[in-house]
């Protein structure tokens, strides 16, 4: 699996992680965070490499669908573009309006929030 994709896993897995069960919580943990392999996540549960293969493959596959349903992941990824552009302006236009940054900050620390 490319980084790419490893990366575009673990943002899903920090939206959706308590919607999948214990052991593709913990499989997940094990094979994208602590770098394991199939077959030492295998010896580490007393599980097979399929076993641990098939719940890594479908937790992976609910991520997706998650993500199709609910679409935290690229909204987030939306609002983070448009608070940089916001900042990027008023660091630009409005270096000396304290209020104003005070304001924005605010709005994104109650955002982060919620």
């Amino acid at each position: 699996m490319d980084l790419t994709k490893k990366n575009h896993i673990n943002a899903l897995f920090g939206f959706y992680d308590q919607l999948l069960t214990e052991k593709q919580q913990q499989y997940l943990q094990y094979y994208f965070e602590d770098d394991f392999s199939i077959v030492e996540i295998a010896n580490a549960e007393s599980v097979s490499r399929q076993a641990v293969s098939d719940n890594i493959n479908r937790a992976i596959e609910l991520l997706e669908k998650y993500e199709s349903l609910l679409h935290l992941q690229a909204n987030f990824e939306s609002r983070q573009v448009i608070e940089n552009e916001v900042e990027e302006y008023i660091n630009t236009h409005y270096k000396s309006d304290d209020v104003l940054k005070l304001m924005v900050q605010k709005l994104l620390n109650t955002e982060m929030d919620n």
